[in-house]
């Protein structure tokens, strides 16, 4: 397991407890030096159970390198990262191919089988592997917390001797995992609170934890993806959607953005105008910074002052919270090699849309369809090398990527403990 590298990056990809699993698993799990302390676990945690603490180069060396934020995940530390990585290596972790597909093609080039958990599909079976909801979940919950902790008032109804103080309003905007938790934490804080959302079902699981869902009036029945994330709209839709909102944003006290749309620039849905039309105290924070933010003015991790306003735009809010992110992770990500790795092998089964869906580089190519189309590749021929006999090269691991998929079968790639 490798040490964070990325600014600000407090998280881990394994914490100590999940050494046990893997160990009685059969495998041998190196950390490197350091790797924890930023969420609070100390090399002796590891140690104690029975990992080994090393240097970067000893876990660089292993059969399967786990990250928090993969090589490619950072696009300003792409060739850094890379250029540690060898042929035939397997990474798992967050890596944004979607965001920054040119890194995935350096993996490739590199000979790199690489997994991005961002791809995870939206099946039952991979919600216990589910990083994405995960931290989301925190994101969601620092979010408002933020929020309360910058407004210029508390957020619940009181009564005093002096008077009685009126709740603050807040509206969340994007009623995914990290606007429901927004929503919850919002509403324990005392906070009225409304939520809006282009997805239809989105209003019966925002009325679920304590919103008022905003019904603007607005068509939305191509909202929504076949795998339930919300789907990129036209530009007519979304000055529509401004029009609309800018009323209902300007009673509020606190705005906490969350929409999202994967592999695509975040919408913009707060406008400069909407934002100057707040009473002055007010908050907004759009965690859909990373991906260029749903408010007209927000900077990455700066606070813009708007004529009284405070506008935050955090990129990644589940490292303030690392400990706790740390753990989530860790759960979900043993629970994904509980599926890849058996009886000392990696196990590339390509039948099951899990490992299919998170598999971005392998053989020298990069094997994402999704990532394919953003580079501009053509398809990956399912009948080229249909005739290679896998049996013969699954010892090295380098079967074509076009002859896996023909055959439909599983590839195997020997880690040095099942040698």
């Amino acid at each position: 397991m490798a040490r964070e590298t990325a600014p600000g990056e407090q998280r881990v990809a394994l914490i100590p407890q999940e050494v046990d699993g893997l160990r009685k698993a059969g495998h041998e799990v190196v950390v490197e030096t350091g790797a924890g302390e930023g969420a609070g676990f100390p090399d002796a945690a590891y140690a104690e159970r029975g990992a080994a603490v090393g240097t970067a180069s000893e876990v660089m060396a292993a059969d399967v390198t786990l990250f928090v934020r993969a090589p490619g995940s950072d696009p300003a530390m792409v060739d850094e990262l890379v250029g540690w990585l060898r042929p035939g290596q397997v990474i798992v972790g967050l890596a944004d191919p979607l965001g920054t597909p040119a890194a995935a093609a350096a993996l490739a080039e590199r000979g790199v089988t690489s997994f991005a958990l961002e791809l995870l599909p939206r099946i039952t079976r991979a919600q216990a592997m589910d990083v994405l909801s995960s931290q989301a979940t925190l994101a969601g919950y620092k979010a408002a917390l933020l929020a309360a902790g910058r407004l210029n008032k508390i957020l619940p109804m009181m009564t005093t001797a002096a008077g009685t103080l009126p709740p603050a309003r807040a509206l969340v905007i994007g009623a995914g995992v990290a606007g429901l938790q927004a929503i919850a934490t919002c509403k324990r804080l005392g906070a009225v609170v409304a939520a809006y959302d282009v997805r239809a079902a989105a209003a019966e699981q925002a009325q679920s934890v304590g919103a008022t869902f905003v019904d603007l009036g607005l068509e939305t029945d191509s909202a929504e993806t076949a795998g339930g994330y919300a789907s990129a709209q036209s530009e007519e839709f979304l000055r529509r959607q401004r029009e609309a909102l800018g009323k209902v944003v300007a009673a509020q006290d606190l705005v906490i953005t969350t929409a999202q749309v994967q592999g695509r620039r975040a919408p913009v849905i707060v406008t400069a105008e909407m934002v100057r039309a707040m009473a002055p105290g007010s908050v907004v924070v759009d965690i859909a910074a990373a991906q260029g933010g749903n408010c007209e003015l927000s900077r990455p991790d700066e606070e813009v002052d708007v004529d009284g306003v405070t506008v935050l735009a955090p990129t990644n809010l589940p490292a303030t919270v690392p400990a706790h992110a740390s753990r989530l992770y860790a759960k979900n990500l043993t629970n994904f090699l509980k599926l890849l790795l058996a009886d000392g092998e990696v196990r590339l089964d390509l039948t099951d849309p899990i490992i299919a869906d998170t598999l971005v580089t392998h053989g020298g190519e990069v094997v994402s369809p999704r990532v394919r189309a953003l580079l501009g590749l053509a398809d990956l021929d399912a009948a080229t090398d249909a005739a290679v006999d896998i049996a013969a090269d699954v010892t090295t691991g380098e079967i074509g990527a076009g002859a896996a998929s023909a055959a439909g079968e599983s590839v195997v790639i020997p880690t040095r403990a099942g040698r």
